[in-house]
């Protein structure tokens, strides 16, 4: 039976007819006493919350001046960055609408979201202004760009010194941001969220790791991606601890030195990054690592081994996440909980069920479609711009997630993968993620990817595409023992027909492995 606090958890926040999230992060914390505490550390240099709220007064009032006014869309472009702060929160706290894309993208999606989005303006850092350079035309009220603005662009350094404005009174569900799709499967879908969605989130992750006074938040991934923003900026500020942002691209050895320099003490990443770090020998004992308390993993399945050793290399967990951008974090373990080794823990502030294609709710153990409550005030506003897309994935009262999972007996949730993931093999339904966790408890394995082959008469061959550890030899020895290993796991129908091994899995801007190009992807 499920622990009866599982249900307190599950509870939805209180949500306030007015909202607005710079009022949330800063002007709170102010009314709490807590200017003097740090506010965000980069290696650019750090900001108490008093100065991060003067910054932020000063730099709102400049968009004022730059005739952005509340309900405007405005685009940033940066990567993880105090600059990135203050205009979030300065564009929030006039009312009007920042909209985040992920600074990978090149001209042709900068051009494409800049429309779709209608945005009137845009803040970028001088190494990622280029494509809005090439774009001022659709720029009616002009281009911000910081830490060296040209002729012709207003400097977000004069705009950031001096003045102050007052944070407007916007309701729960004003628009408050948009975020953009990766696009992978099509053109990047606009989600609107609201001003409420922080409260609704912030309060459910207080609940799954109440801070402590002295944390210190950090991820490795850009802040575009919902997940991080939330985790590693509005709901850090908004808990009156310190945002660390670990600047430029991300790696999984700059992850490390980032923990070592910020004695980081709660750490987000996506998989990858744990599973690269572990493929290096030795490189827990080549960064001071003391300062964490634990860690967090979402964006694609995380997978008992990677865990384990994990926690016997770096003596901290995992806490695995399970979100939508839709909703941001939805299902997770977390430190009050018994964490099961491959689930991806329960629900918090979601009420989330597994049903059938008619929408009957399935028994414990059964795989089906999960999906969430849509009365959640988590839930964004829409896709902007297309209410088809939005009526497709929310109907009969449910968000439809597109993932197959079960619930066990405990309350714990189990993902089996995405609906157009899984594939059948000679009649058999094959769930890939079964197969790559199998394939990750290999010592040799640092990822994997399984996926159809199209056959005519077995209807699908099953491929594993795997990339070796440094220091193991690919080749037709290694598949025999990847074999072997799975056949004391698995049943042996659900074994691969060909490996394939290749030095790195394609991914994502936010490090989720990119199926469709690993379909495509010759041999090593």
């Amino acid at each position: 039976m499920s622990d009866p606090r599982f249900a307190q958890w599950a509870r939805y926040a209180e949500i306030p007819a007015r909202i607005n999230i710079a009022r949330e992060c800063l002007d709170a914390r102010i009314a709490a006493g807590d200017g003097a505490k740090l506010a965000i550390v980069a290696d650019s240099g750090q900001l108490t919350y008093a100065a991060l709220d003067a910054k932020v007064g000063a730099f709102a009032a400049g968009l004022v001046d730059a005739r952005i006014a509340c309900g405007d869309r405005v685009l940033i472009r940066m990567w993880n960055c105090p600059e990135f702060v203050i205009a979030l929160l300065a564009l929030t706290k006039i009312g009007a609408v920042p909209v985040m894309q992920n600074t990978a993208t090149g001209l042709a999606d900068v051009e494409y979201v800049l429309g779709h989005s209608d945005s009137v303006a845009a803040i970028a850092l001088d190494e990622q202004a280029e494509p809005l350079r090439h774009l001022r035309d659709r720029l009616p009220k002009g281009l911000i760009v910081a830490r060296g603005a040209r002729a012709g662009e207003q400097s977000f350094e004069a705009m950031s010194v001096s003045g102050s404005i007052a944070t407007a009174d916007t309701a729960a569900d004003d628009p408050a941001f948009m975020c953009y799709t990766s696009g992978t499967t099509g053109r990047p879908k606009g989600i609107v969220h609201a001003h409420r969605w922080l409260v609704a989130r912030g309060n459910a992750n207080r609940d799954r790791v109440p801070p402590l006074s002295g944390d210190v938040v950090m991820a490795a991934g850009e802040w575009s991606f919902i997940s991080l923003l939330g985790h590693n900026v509005l709901f850090a500020l908004r808990n009156g601890v310190t945002c660390a942002a670990m600047e430029g691209r991300a790696t999984p050895e700059r992850f490390l030195e980032c923990v070592e320099r910020f004695r980081v003490t709660v750490a987000h990443a996506v998989p990858t990054i744990y599973r690269r770090l572990l493929a290096m020998d030795g490189i827990e004992k080549r960064h001071d690592t003391s300062s964490l308390r634990g860690c967090n993993a979402s964006g694609e399945a995380l997978g008992a081994a990677t865990l384990a050793e994990w926690k016997r290399r770096f003596g901290v967990d995992i806490w695995e996440h399970y979100g939508i951008s839709e909703m941001q974090l939805a299902i997770s373990h977390g430190p009050l909980i018994p964490i099961k080794p491959g689930s991806i823990g329960i629900p918090w502030g979601a009420d989330s069920r597994i049903v059938d294609d008619e929408h009957n709710e399935l028994p414990d153990g059964e795989v089906g479609q999960l999906v969430i409550r849509a009365d959640n005030p988590s839930f964004f506003l829409g896709y902007h711009k297309d209410q088809a897309k939005t009526d497709e994935v929310v109907h009969h009262g449910w968000f439809h997630t597109g993932d197959l999972a079960r619930r066990d007996a405990d309350g714990y949730f189990w993902i089996a993968g995405r609906n157009d993931d899984c594939f059948k093999s000679r009649g058999i339904f094959i769930v890939p993620i079964e197969i790559e966790n199998a394939l990750q408890e290999y010592d040799g394995v640092a990822e994997a990817c399984v996926v159809p082959v199209p056959h005519s008469q077995d209807g699908n061959l099953v491929r594993a595409v795997v990339a070796p550890k440094a220091g193991t030899a690919p080749g037709p020895a290694f598949a025999d023992a990847l074999r072997e290993h799975l056949g004391s796991r698995l049943a042996r129908n659900k074994i691969p027909h060909i490996f394939d091994f290749v030095e790195a899995l394609p991914k994502s801007a936010t490090g989720k492995v990119l199926r469709r190009e690993v379909m495509a992807l010759s041999p090593a």
